[in-house]
């Protein structure tokens, strides 16, 4: 689990601390899994990494650290082009698409290496903008039976930095929509508000070669963090990345699901 933004924005994520926090604790609470925090990229590899020192390789305290075949899914709440070298980059992208790994992106994941074309890909989408900054958004939730919507309804109101993806690589033929905003509930007259279709993705999943995707844009504020509704939404979705939870990717148009979610809403 890795909360890195020294390439980023360095003031606008400081959430993130209480975000990695609170997973490391539902992981334990539930029994669901053990995460390792760190600030910084060094364990994304399939290399060897030791310490320095007396804990060098060859040292007298010799100490290597567990690197990415020690996990079975990686977490980024990253910003910036991140300081992964060429080969980290492969290692990151062959755990998950060649080892059936998972890989879980949190908030500003979406917002991180722009300049690594296949790293949206895997991820599912790319960060164009937060027209709206902070703000109260209502919900359409397109898969109800997902384990991670448990407890969400279409028509529920979450206050967060509500992100929109650009045009590419999001897809809605490549990731299952979870969530998504009630564009009703937003002005769309708002600057920087680009997209005409008016799909705002809350949450996603998604295949990658044999590794499973879980993403949401959820997790810009502390308060966000402490809302038990995000706080099952990221339990489950790790969960399901990990491999041991249930349900099957389905991508779907948002006419098919968002509509019937719009007209049950208005019954």
């Amino acid at each position: 689990m890795i909360a890195d933004h020294s390439t980023g924005n360095q003031t606008a994520h400081g959430a993130s601390s209480h975000a990695v926090a609170t997973i490391e604790r539902l992981g334990r609470q539930s029994g669901a899994y053990v995460a390792t925090i760190r600030t910084d990229m060094t364990l994304v590899t399939k290399g060897e990494v030791w310490g320095k020192g007396d804990y060098a390789k060859g040292g007298p305290k010799a100490s290597r650290a567990a690197t990415l075949d020690h996990y079975d899914a990686v977490l980024f709440y990253t910003n910036g082009e991140t300081d992964l070298s060429d080969a980290q980059k492969r290692d990151l992208l062959a755990f998950v698409h060649a080892d059936g790994k998972g890989f879980i992106g949190v908030h500003s994941a979406a917002a991180t290496a722009y300049g690594w074309p296949e790293y949206g890909v895997m991820l599912g989408g790319v960060f164009d903008n937060h027209p709206w900054k902070v703000t109260a958004a209502q919900i359409i939730v397109e898969r109800p039976d997902f384990p991670a919507m448990r407890g969400w309804s279409t028509g529920m109101t979450l206050t967060d930095e509500h992100y929109q993806m650009r045009a590419a690589p999001y897809s809605r033929g490549e990731v299952d929509v979870l969530a998504r905003l009630d564009p009703q509930s937003v002005d769309l007259g708002t600057p920087g508000v680009h997209r005409t279709d008016r799909d705002f993705p809350v949450a996603w999943i998604k295949r990658y070669g044999k590794g499973r995707v879980f993403y949401s844009g959820l997790g810009h504020t502390d308060e966000s963090w402490d809302d038990p509704r995000v706080q099952s939404m990221f339990l489950e979705g790790i969960r399901w990345a990990l491999g041991s939870g249930g349900g099957e990717v389905r991508p779907h148009p948002m006419s098919d699901a968002g509509q019937r979610a719009d007209m049950t809403e208005k019954r």
